[in-house]
């Protein structure tokens, strides 16, 4: 009978001491809870279950070059863009050395070319002006503005909406003169940009121009897609 009770007060203490037990973890538990924050446990539960997981290997975002570049222009060399207009929606675009030199933000974009001049040595714009060709006889003046470029200087064009409907067989020939090869294949509201020099070799292999005609393939319905063509212009030393 003493056995029996002595046995059973044995079993009695190790259930209360198992009790109090979790009772103080429970307790204990709730402690650490509230004073980690939540952030901090969720973290440490993930980081748990990553265990063994393969690291995830992410490239940094690639840099931005001068006017969007893919990659940089070599050592002294400029970056340019040139992009046509878009049907009457969007004016076209000239970019040199990461400026935005001609675009609708600038105002001073219009129907017809638009030409830039700069600076080949110091890569400062000499002018920028818009030659309507379509409502005015301006093939004279685009003649003259041309002309009036200073030797050492590069020359960007870009089309909006229409620019073969004026201009003339003589401004034809000052630009076939320029290094055009496509000027009398542009028809009306076709797409096309150039880019050329005076009295500066260009290189070779380098694309100067551009043209999308407007066909039945347009993609704005009586206006074709806009083109561009982008590079680097060697600085003269």
């Amino acid at each position: 009978m003493a056995l029996n009770m002595r046995y059973l007060i044995s079993n009695v203490l190790k259930i209360t001491l198992i009790v109090c037990a979790s009772v103080c973890a429970w307790y204990l538990g709730s402690l650490f809870a509230d004073a980690v924050p939540e952030d901090t446990l969720t973290a440490a539960i993930d980081n748990i279950q990553r265990i063994g997981e393969k690291p995830i290997v992410r490239a940094p975002p690639p840099k931005r070059q001068k006017c969007d570049h893919w990659s940089p222009c070599p050592a002294n060399h400029y970056a340019f863009r040139i992009v046509s207009g878009a049907a009457k929606e969007r004016g076209p675009k000239i970019c040199f050395e990461d400026e935005m030199i001609m675009s609708d933000s600038q105002n001073n974009v219009g129907r017809g070319l638009n030409v830039a001049v700069v600076d080949a040595k110091t890569g400062k714009v000499h002018g920028t002006k818009s030659f309507d060709l379509w409502g005015g006889d301006n093939s004279p003046p685009m003649i003259e503005f041309l002309n009036g470029a200073p030797s050492g200087s590069y020359i960007l064009i870009a089309s909006y909406d229409d620019a073969s409907t004026r201009l003339t067989d003589d401004a034809k020939i000052l630009i076939e003169k320029h290094g055009s090869k496509d000027i009398r294949k542009v028809n009306f509201r076709a797409s096309w940009v150039f880019v050329s020099s005076k009295d500066i070799s260009l290189p070779p292999d380098m694309k100067r121009e551009k043209l999308m005609p407007s066909d039945a393939t347009n993609r704005y319905g009586a206006w074709p897609a806009e083109v561009q063509i982008e590079g680097c212009l060697p600085r003269p030393n």
